[in-house]
């Protein structure tokens, strides 16, 4: 899910493909015994993820219903709060400290690491590479959504805004 979620252009699906890779990082957990820290996963995930999808939400309505991040760009200028919070959430799920992302995979990958299963380094590895690429991907979402130049219409660039507090 991961290696999919690298090629995506939509907002949605590079973060729908970024809940199924983290649904194999609490399978790690469960794999490995380490019950707790694959709750414990789940729990911080439910709260980064909803946060980058209501800032995917945002950023759709500000593009006037526009998904392709490709289309995007340079909307840090025009919507600092949903920038703000879009970066805190794609930290928690890179796993950077001192971000909850980072507590709940490095239990994950720590039990892991010390597990009595035969193969317990190689899933150890495996769990690393995918916490790169989750940062590869979720940072590329951030970097073609919020920096850079604006790619889209020029009718999009006058509509973009903050969404209402409602949103």
């Amino acid at each position: 899910a991961a290696s999919i979620a690298l090629y995506q252009n939509d907002i949605k699906k590079v973060l729908a493909y970024s809940t199924v890779s983290q649904l194999g990082y609490m399978f790690l957990a469960l794999g490995v015994g380490a019950y707790s820290s694959g709750v414990f996963h789940v729990m911080t995930h439910a709260f980064f993820k909803a946060l980058l999808f209501l800032g995917a939400g945002s950023v759709i309505h500000a593009m006037s219903g526009e998904q392709d991040i490709r289309n995007m760009g340079g909307l840090k200028k025009y919507m600092s709060v949903t920038h703000i919070t879009f970066l805190l959430a794609c930290l928690a799920i890179a796993g950077m400290p001192p971000f909850s992302g980072f507590f709940s995979k490095d239990e994950i990958l720590a039990a892991a690491y010390n597990s009595s299963e035969i193969n317990g380094k190689v899933l150890w590895g495996i769990g690393v590479l995918t916490a790169v690429m989750t940062a590869f991907y979720m940072f590329r979402l951030y970097a073609m959504t919020f920096l850079g130049k604006f790619r889209g219409t020029h009718e999009q660039q006058h509509h973009l805004h903050e969404s209402p507090k409602a949103i």
